[in-house]
C-alpha cells in the first residue's frame, strides 16, 4: 500500500507541474527555463538526498545502467522540451500515456520483466482512459505535417523516458533511490547545461519576478528530484511497467485541480476517463504479478 500512495502522490506532484510551470514560461524561455529547474533538482539531490543513506562504491557492471537510465532522462528533457512546443496538447497527452507500453516492450525485448496477462489488460485500459479524457477535454488530435514532426520528438522523449525507468530500476537491485537519482541528476544536468548554455547566458535573471522563480523551484525540487526518486523507488518495488502506469495519473489530479480551483469544465467524459484509468491501476495491483527482473550485464 505504501508504494502505490507514494506512486499516486507522485503523479499529484507531477499533475500540479504543468500550470506551475506555465507561470515560470511567461517570463523564461523554455530552454534555459528547464536547465535552470534542472540545476535546482541537482543541488537538492546532491546536497540533501546524499545524507540521506550511506553511498556505496559504483561497480564497474553498473556503469552500463546508470548512462543508458541518465541518456534516457537527459533525451527526455531536450525532445519533450522541443516537441511539445510544436504540436497539439491531445497529441501531447495521448503519446505520453503509451509510457507503459514502451516501457512493457523494453523489458520484453531485454529480457528484464516478464508482463503478466493483467498487467497487459490493465496498460490498454489505463490508454483508453486517457484518450476519453482528452476526447473530454477537447484537445485537439492531429496529424498535419508540423504537429507529426512534434509527435515524433514527443514519442522520442517517451521511449527515452521508458529507458531510464527501465535501467534505473536495474541499479536499486543494490544502490538507494537516492543515490541513484543523485547521480542521474548530475550527469543528465552536465549534458543539459552543455546542450542550454548560450540560452541560459542570454537571459536577464535579475530581471525574473518571484512567481517565475517560484516557479522553476517548484518544478526542480517536487516533480524533478522528489518525484523522480520516489518514482525509482517505486519501480524498484513493483517493478518498471507495473510502475509506469502510474504515469498516466498526472492528467487526472491536473483536471481536477482545475474544476476544483480555477473553475474549468469537468464533464462526462472527463470523469469516464479518470475513472477507467483508476480502473487500469487497480487492476495490475490487485492481479497483475511480474516476474523478477533477470540479473543483467554490461
Amino acid at each position: 500500500m505504501q508504494v502505490h500512495l507514494a506512486l499516486a502522490f507522485v503523479a499529484f506532484v507531477w499533475g500540479l507541474n504543468p500550470p506551475i510551470m506555465k507561470i515560470g514560461l511567461m517570463y523564461v524561455e523554455p530552454m534555459p527555463y528547464n536547465a535552470i529547474r534542472m540545476v535546482a533538482a541537482l543541488a537538492v539531490g546532491w546536497v540533501v538526498l546524499k545524507r540521506m543513506t550511506a553511498w556505496q562504491a559504483l561497480q564497474r557492471k553498473d556503469w552500463t545502467s546508470l548512462i543508458v537510465s541518465s541518456l534516457g532522462f537527459f533525451f527526455f528533457q531536450i525532445f519533450f522540451t522541443e516537441g511539445v512546443q510544436i504540436t497539439t496538447a491531445g497529441n501531447a497527452s495521448i503519446i505520453l500515456a503509451c509510457l507503459p507500453v514502451s516501457v512493457a516492450i523494453i523489458n520484453h525485448i531485454h529480457r528484464f520483466e516478464r508482463t503478466s496477462m493483467a498487467v497487459a489488460i490493465g496498460i490498454l485500459v489505463s490508454l483508453a482512459g486517457v484518450a476519453v479524457m482528452v476526447a473530454g477535454t477537447g484537445k485537439e488530435i492531429s496529424l498535419a505535417e508540423g504537429h507529426v514532426t512534434g509527435a515524433l520528438l514527443l514519442l522520442t522523449a517517451q521511449l527515452s523516458y521508458g529507458y531510464y525507468t527501465v535501467y534505473s530500476r536495474l541499479l536499486t537491485n543494490i544502490y538507494s533511490p537516492y543515490q541513484i537519482t543523485a547521480y542521474i541528476l548530475l550527469i543528465s544536468t552536465g549534458l543539459f547545461l552543455f546542450i542550454s548554455l548560450p540560452s541560459v547566458l542570454a537571459v536577464d535573471w535579475h530581471s525574473i519576478p518571484w512567481p517565475g522563480w517560484a516557479s522553476i523551484l517548484y518544478s526542480g525540487l517536487f516533480p524533478l528530484c522528489l518525484g523522480n526518486c520516489l518514482w525509482i523507488w517505486g519501480a524498484g518495488i513493483l517493478g518498471s511497467t507495473k510502475a509506469s502506469l502510474y504515469n498516466n495519473l498526472p492528467p487526472v489530479f491536473s483536471v481536477a485541480i482545475g474544476y476544483l480551483f480555477l473553475g474549468e469544465t469537468f464533464g462526462w467524459l472527463q470523469f469516464v476517463g479518470a475513472i477507467t484509468i483508476l480502473a487500469g491501476l487497480y487492476i495490475t495491483r490487485s492481479k497483475g504479478t511480474l516476474s523478477p527482473p533477470k540479473e543483467h550485464s554490461p
